[in-house]
């Protein structure tokens, strides 16, 4: 692994994406810098900012004077925080207060907040006047380095995790990584599940790197912006090859279908938050693959030890309110994965592994091996 850089260096980060390309900028105090970059990018432009009412308290009152300081006018459109504002009713309240706004096709919208400030606000951008571009400045860790990158937006429904949405890409990323100092130890515990991902699925020297250094990391030490830039560069790389997940892209959804179902079950609350269910569903990933043969138990208990060492739920026995209906019920779960978006004519597909740092798309999956395996992984912890 590259050295961890000082935090007087901000880094960027290209997603290569031909006229669509994007630059994320990646570094403490680089929220300053928005208003200056938004007039490079659109002069004469008009925002609006989309945050939560979280984040508001924090940091857009910055964000507004950064952009005011480059002459950028700005309406704020405040919602609550939480996957309940990710629904119709949050659609429709963001979008018109957007058309309230006037923001037009030539306009910007900056989603200001976490994973889903950034899914509802890019969703809105996509569908208004047919589509108005968008700034991604995230404020959670997991924001930063998964769903700021890549324009996937989208909202949930009662019946699954963003079944409604659209690829809409940003125009710009800025990751202030000063904004993680203001997370609870649980959201940044949650956003770090997605940094684990990226070495389990590509990466066996950063999930080394991880191991070794994952203490820096929450202290706010240099390591931190090493992590996000390493895990940028990985979904950037993925999202310029497959842009609309028709191949390798599906590979980042490395624990996903499991922990996507989990929170479905949880009802979209703070009993699990999206991080805890990837942590959860990675685990379980790993002993399928074990299961099947493909990954050798000692790589499963070394990706159990370090979730667990770190603070994520790795046991489906770790959620709150694991007993409730629909959470210890193994055909209520299958249920729920017969939803997911990677569903194609109604066959299951799976994120399975072969070691650490290798990850592979398993179609058509047996829904009854996976029953029975959900059935003995609910009836123990281990």
């Amino acid at each position: 692994m590259t050295v961890p850089l000082k935090h007087s260096d901000s880094i960027t980060v290209d997603v290569a994406l031909g006229e669509r390309a994007y630059d994320i900028v990646i570094g403490r105090g680089v929220l300053a810098s928005l208003g200056q970059r938004v007039a490079a990018l659109r002069p004469g432009v008009r925002t609006a900012i989309v945050t939560d009412r979280t984040v508001a308290k924090h940091w857009l009152a910055p964000a507004e004077a950064s952009l005011a300081a480059a002459g950028i006018p700005a309406t704020a459109v405040v919602v609550d925080e939480g996957e309940g504002s990710k629904s119709y009713a949050g659609l429709e309240k963001v979008s018109e207060a957007l058309i309230a706004a006037k923001i037009e096709r030539n306009d910007l919208v900056i989603a200001l907040g976490g994973g889903v400030v950034g899914d509802l606000a890019g969703f809105a951008a996509a569908i208004l006047r047919r589509g108005v571009d968008f700034v991604q400045v995230p404020t959670s860790l997991l924001a930063q380095v998964d769903s700021s990158v890549g324009g996937k937006t989208g909202i949930n429904s009662p019946q699954g995790k963003n079944l409604l949405g659209a690829f809409h890409q940003p125009v710009l990323v800025i990751a202030d990584t000063a904004a993680l100092d203001t997370l609870s130890p649980r959201q940044f515990r949650a956003g770090y599940a997605e940094v684990a991902k990226y070495g389990l699925l590509g990466d066996a020297a950063f999930f080394s790197w991880l191991e070794s250094n994952h203490a820096d990391l929450f202290k706010g030490g240099a390591a931190r912006e090493h992590a996000i830039a390493t895990s940028c560069r990985a979904k950037a790389a993925i999202v310029a090859r497959d842009e609309r997940e028709t191949g390798d892209r599906a590979l980042l959804n490395l624990g996903h279908t499991f922990g996507h179902a989990l929170e479905a079950a949880t009802g979209f609350s703070d009993r699990l938050f999206h991080g805890e269910g990837v942590a959860v569903g990675m685990v379980l990933a790993a002993q399928f693959s074990a299961e099947l043969g493909m990954l050798p138990e000692s790589d499963v208990a070394r990706i159990i030890h370090h979730l667990a060492q770190v603070g994520l739920p790795t046991h489906l026995q770790d959620i709150a309110g694991f007993a409730q209906e629909g959470l210890g019920d193994a055909d209520a779960l299958l249920a729920r994965m017969a939803q997911d978006k990677k569903v194609k004519r109604g066959k299951l597909t799976f994120i399975l592994m072969e070691a650490i740092g290798r990850a592979v798309i398993a179609n058509d999956v047996d829904p009854a091996r996976v029953r029975d395996f959900l059935q003995v992984r609910l009836a123990r912890r281990s």
